[in-house]
């Protein structure tokens, strides 16, 4: 059952201390599920406080007893799955097989932080002088503020959370508005197994008067932040100015390019299935299908053939492949891009068009014969809709894969070993995935270059943005 949607602080859910609240929409209905609390100024002062206390306490706890409770939190977030999926569901909109699927990679996240939490190694630096002991050690940084999106309500957030948590941090979760619920699943998850009041605060309101207020609080000593750019830059900007450090994972633009010598009919097919997943609102999400001339035509054929085969509907429907939109926004943004590529030359293949009237249903599109001058080209469309592009030469798509300023995620198809590599260092971004899609494990780095961001939020490299680096030095002790 679908409920309102409180508040986390210093252990104890509640309302917001002014009452006031927001109405949750589902997507596919445009019908009200329920209301969320906003968090006010003293609200934020107390998850502030709460977490100042919550870190003298939880920095202390032993590596191993962190482990321990990381690995609770997993086991009982599996254990629940059917329940917060639907939920999910509900108020993101993507199906519910989409749902369970992230609620339960959660728990891999989790574990895999719990794993990393005991190995969080310092070193010896051997001395130059005879009774010296140099030692590098590991501690954590502080107390966190982390801003997650809509678009993956338990994925983002249990990144940010469980690398914090690993690490000896408390932290401050600046929740998504739209889908809150699944949100505050996760985070109940982690104080069933055992974190002390305090060390986890989540809050929802107005974003930027949240995170305007606690980047610079002396309190926060961390913030990470998953969003568009330039919302990113902005926050960048504002931790600069107070010395934070950061991690950025922002928006992406990701060119998936089909060779020649490609297996065709399975890019197609692998292709426009991962475009349309979560109705194609997903930052790694393959943006600009860029095929070479040779086999152009064929790799349409079989791309518009998978996609006209979706069943677009409301999640919670068995045979649903993809959802609505997440707004009418989205609607108004994607009906924008297709007018744009139409009016400059391109046609559409299949889709274009709003669904209906009664939630934020768009058909699943594929453009074709784009010319460069399209919008949708070099602009992120963060919705369900897919230009096919040809090249004739590596080096003209290369060009074309690199142009943008955004270096998020990028794709390949070819049988060539000699290709493969080719492309796997032409590339400028910060995850490729060649011949499959390959990313976002827990295990594997999770971030971006140029203005898709800086960090990683997976692999070993995630908890080393939630460590300072002290070096000690020793001598004459007995």
């Amino acid at each position: 059952m679908y409920t309102d949607v409180k508040l986390l602080i210093n252990g104890e859910w509640c309302d917001g201390a002014d009452g006031k609240s927001e109405p949750i929409v589902n997507p596919a209905t445009g019908q009200v599920l329920a209301r969320l609390a906003h968090a006010s100024r003293t609200d934020l002062d107390q998850a502030l406080h709460a977490a100042d206390k919550g870190f003298k306490v939880w920095r202390k706890v032993s590596a191993f007893d962190r482990y321990k409770v990381l690995r609770k939190a997993a086991d009982i977030i599996r254990s629940r799955v059917d329940e917060i999926a639907p939920l999910m569901t509900q108020e993101q909109g993507k199906p519910l097989a989409e749902s369970k699927m992230e609620t339960a990679l959660a728990g891999d996240i989790m574990d895999w932080f719990a794993e990393e939490a005991r190995r969080t190694y310092g070193r010896l630096v051997p001395p130059r002088a005879e009774g010296v002991v140099q030692a590098v050690v590991k501690e954590p940084v502080g107390p966190v503020a982390a801003f997650t999106p809509w678009n993956f309500p338990i994925n983002q957030a249990v990144r940010k959370v469980s690398a914090a948590l690993a690490a000896g941090c408390s932290v401050i979760l600046k929740g998504p508005e739209e889908t809150p619920a699944s949100c505050a699943a996760l985070i109940k998850c982690y104080v069933d197994a055992g974190v002390p009041a305090g060390v986890v605060q989540l809050v929802f309101g107005v974003p930027s008067e949240i995170s305007e207020y606690l980047i610079p609080h002396p309190v926060i000593r961390k913030i990470t932040f998953t969003g568009s750019t330039p919302v990113g830059k902005r926050l960048a900007a504002l931790a600069g100015q107070h010395m934070k450090r950061i991690t950025m994972e922002l928006g992406g633009h990701a060119p998936a390019i089909v060779f020649g010598d490609a297996d065709v009919d399975a890019a197609a097919k692998m292709y426009a299935s991962a475009k349309f997943r979560n109705a194609g609102q997903v930052c790694v999400s393959p943006t600009r299908f860029l095929v070479h001339e040779s086999v152009y035509a064929r790799f349409v054929d079989g791309f518009v053939a998978t996609t006209a085969k979706l069943k677009v509907g409301d999640g919670l429907q068995a045979d649903t492949r993809m959802g609505p939109l997440a707004n009418s926004r989205r609607i108004e943004a994607m009906q924008m891009f297709v007018d744009d590529a139409v009016g400059k030359g391109a046609k559409i293949a299949t889709g274009g068009k709003r669904i209906g009237t009664t939630g934020y249903f768009f058909e699943p599109t594929v453009l074709t014969d784009v010319p460069a001058s399209a919008r949708i080209l070099s602009e992120e469309p963060f919705g369900p809709i897919a230009p096919i592009v040809p090249f004739s030469s590596f080096d003209e798509v290369v060009a074309e894969a690199n142009r943008l300023p955004f270096g998020l995620a990028a794709y390949a198809c070819t049988r060539s070993l000699k290709t493969a590599n080719a492309i796997g260092a032409a590339f400028e971004s910060g995850m490729v995935s060649i011949n499959h899609m390959g990313l976002a494990l827990p295990e594997t780095p999770f971030g971006g270059m140029k203005d898709s961001g800086y960090g990683s939020e997976g692999g070993t490299e995630a908890i080393e943005a939630y460590l300072n680096t002290k070096f000690i030095t020793q001598i004459g002790l007995e």
